[in-house]
């Protein structure tokens, strides 16, 4: 049984990805990432229910990242939903309704360095071992996620730690709903080609990007190919795919990112096929 996260859950947040992480809880889009409004310190709570334990977990050593997270279990009912990344406000024996604040944002160590903060949710069966890091049920958005076509090119409108972002694919109604890179019939979703896995949701099509196949699509999920990203040439991490729903703008991603905001870039990918 799949767990569906409604449109007024999800637009508590500016984005989500069920992708995009290299953690095997978001494998097959079994866990989603929801991330607050930019400037936001305090998380809303995507879940109604009673808390029935937090927890302090060790992360790893990052200089730019808190040494330690935390994990939160709620009582929805039907499932218990985890709830990471957030360091909580509230205690075994808690009632939370959806919205409520749960706690500080923590960034942590799990995450990458162009990783900004989030809330990471998840949901197990009640009969299931909560601290495992993989068996929770499987996830679906009810939500539209317009597809925005994108040729590969654009002009770098914000940079930060390892990353620059670009002002195309241009989101076509900031706020209003969610879009993604289209492929095939739907928006690509997840880290190309960083994470082993990505996925195509709401289509039916194959995975391409600024015109490359990029992976295998098997149901909602996608194996992605050995590639390169390039950017000007240059090569980078690669692509962090998402949904938006306060823009858009392809995000670049990668330590050796040297990008300037105003600059012109043409992206394009090398599959490691065509080195041969």
């Amino acid at each position: 049984m799949a767990v569906t996260l409604d449109r007024e859950m999800l637009f508590q947040y500016r984005r989500f990805s069920l992708y995009n992480s290299p953690y095997v809880a978001h494998e097959r889009g079994r866990a989603i990432d929801l991330y607050p409004p930019a400037d936001a310190t305090i998380a809303p709570s995507p879940v109604a229910g009673e808390v029935l334990e937090t927890l302090t977990v060790e992360a790893p050593p990052k200089p730019y990242a808190a040494e330690q997270d935390y994990l939160i279990l709620v009582d929805t009912g039907e499932f218990v939903a985890r709830l990471l990344h957030v360091k909580p406000r509230v205690e075994a024996g808690d009632g939370v309704d959806r919205g409520d604040p749960l706690g500080e944002l923590v960034r942590a160590g799990f995450f990458a360095p162009w990783v900004p903060n989030h809330v990471h949710l998840e949901f197990r069966d009640r009969d299931a071992n909560p601290y495992r890091a993989s068996g929770s049920v499987p996830l679906d958005v009810a939500v539209d996620i317009e597809p925005v076509p994108w040729d590969g090119t654009g002009t770098v409108v914000e940079t930060g730690d390892a990353y620059a972002r670009l002002d195309r694919p241009a989101h076509p109604a900031p706020d209003e709903r969610f879009a993604g890179l289209a492929s095939g019939g739907g928006v690509l979703d997840g880290g190309f080609p960083h994470y082993e896995w990505g996925g195509l949701l709401g289509g039916d099509g194959s995975a391409e990007i600024a015109g490359t196949c990029v992976g295998t699509v098997s149901g909602r999920d996608v194996a992605w190919h050995d590639a390169t990203v390039l950017a000007n040439g240059d090569p980078v991490t690669g692509i962090a795919l998402f949904c938006g729903r306060d823009g858009l703008g392809a995000k670049l991603v990668g330590r050796e990112i040297a990008l300037s905001v105003g600059d012109d870039v043409d992206v394009s990918v090398r599959l490691d096929s065509e080195r041969e």
